[in-house]
């Protein structure tokens, strides 16, 4: 996920305070959780805010971090909230042509295996149930949301500029989908 700078990448955001010393609890978006204290210096979405993190352990499903400069609940609960974001020039290219950020992503057009234009690649969302790929149309300015899975967007061509989106087919009325 990009900010309104799609320079920047967001690799996480801050949480509730954990503790009385100032330690914040960080849902990390990177594919390992503890990586995102070796990025140095991040940047955040309060003007002016550069945060770095200390020292950091996973627990449960959340990272526990100490940010620099940060000693009490108090001053950590005042963080609760903060987006954080690194240059995407200082994260290393995909080995993998398969492989990809989610920001460069946002912008491709959309396409039909036909090759007809269905519009733009405009976010990525993950509501829990896993990541979704939302296109807006240019005509109207509608958003859709699709399964971002490999049967719903069979080929990513970042490099020429698009992608594919298979739509998926609802079910008749009356019954239901499978399982």
């Amino acid at each position: 996920m990009t900010t309104h700078n799609s320079n920047r990448i967001l690799l996480g955001q801050i949480g509730a305070a954990h503790g009385i010393k100032g330690a914040v609890r960080i849902a990390a978006h990177t594919q390992d959780p503890l990586a995102i204290g070796a990025y140095g210096p991040l940047h955040t979405d309060r003007p002016g805010l550069v945060i770095t993190i200390d020292k950091l352990r996973l627990h449960k499903n959340v990272v526990v971090a100490h940010i620099r400069g940060i000693a009490d609940r108090d001053a950590a609960e005042k963080l609760n909230g903060v987006s954080l974001f690194v240059d995407r020039d200082r994260l290393p290219e995909p080995e993998d042509e398969d492989d990809f950020y989610h920001a460069d992503l946002i912008g491709l057009e959309a396409r039909l295996q036909s090759g007809q234009i269905i519009g733009q690649v405009s976010a990525l969302p993950n509501f829990g149930a896993g990541d979704l790929i939302e296109i807006r149309d240019p005509q109207s300015g509608d958003t859709y949301l699709y399964p971002f899975t490999r049967a719903v967007v069979p080929a990513v061509r970042i490099a020429e500029g698009y992608l594919v989106i298979e739509v998926p087919l609802e079910a008749p009325e009356g019954e239901e989908e499978p399982d």
